[in-house]
């Protein structure tokens, strides 16, 4: 039996519905600013989120002749103006926190649970999402912010988790990830971390076999039942997910 004593939260997908409304826009604000004719549309870009990383996926893109060959800089430079444009989205109110994200976190922080973040999305684009839907006081509340390329492999490698972990000085045992997608979920996986995954439309079809609850979104009281995808653990009175059902999680 082990007590919660830590959250980790990926961010695109999780705690803001930031994929085909924002970053998928925002490149495609960036590759017509730059000249590319090239649109990822919504199916396009489910199929990008395979790949981790948004340079990795222009990459990729270009590998399979969707666009014209680019050297790494001229790529890097196509992903910071992706990013700028991500930000101005964000600071428009374009992109909200996902149902029941908020009171998750808000919950756990008065109950002295550590919070982090363990992302591949940009520094700059996680800044961001904090300052403008968040609140400025979450860059203090978050004991971590684990983002980028601040590790040399993206999920579903561990790394981001392990090195979140390290700097908190946390135990897996005691910490419970956060995530909405297959390779979000097998890096929490391989880093010896219990893992909730709240879908979206993008990850709904992905195999989360082995995940310790799947569920559409966290939820609310007030709102109608979320649906439950899969409940290894038979956690009860799942109208919404509670801090308390995480707690069960490492209780069991």
């Amino acid at each position: 039996m082990s007590e919660l004593k830590c959250l980790l939260w990926d961010v695109d997908g999780t705690l803001a519905d930031t994929e085909r409304d924002g970053h998928r826009v925002a490149f495609n604000m960036a590759f017509n600013e730059a000249g590319h004719k090239r649109e990822w549309d919504v199916p396009t870009y489910g199929e990008l989120l395979a790949v981790t990383g948004g340079k990795e996926r222009i990459r990729f893109d270009i590998d399979r002749g969707g666009m014209h060959e680019m050297p790494a800089e001229e790529i890097a430079g196509l992903h910071a103006r992706k990013t700028i444009h991500y930000q101005t989205l964000i600071a428009e109110g374009r992109i909200p926190l996902r149902s029941g994200v908020r009171r998750i976190l808000e919950e756990a922080y008065a109950a002295g649970i550590t919070l982090g973040v363990a992302t591949t999305t940009t520094p700059s684009a996680l800044d961001a999402l904090i300052e403008h839907s968040l609140g400025h006081e979450w860059f203090d509340r978050f004991a971590v912010l684990a983002a980028g390329d601040i590790v040399p492999a993206k999920k579903p490698a561990p790394d981001i988790y392990t090195y979140a972990l390290e700097k908190l000085g946390m135990s897996a045992a005691n910490t419970v990830a956060l995530e909405d997608s297959e390779n979000g979920w097998k890096a929490a996986d391989a880093a010896g971390i219990k893992c909730v995954v709240t879908v979206n439309d993008y990850t709904r079809a992905h195999d989360f076999t082995g995940a310790d609850l799947v569920v559409s979104e966290f939820g609310e009281a007030h709102r109608d039942a979320i649906e439950v995808l899969d409940n290894p653990h038979a956690l009860g009175d799942l109208h919404h997910v509670k801090l308390a059902h995480l707690r069960q999680l490492l209780a069991g």
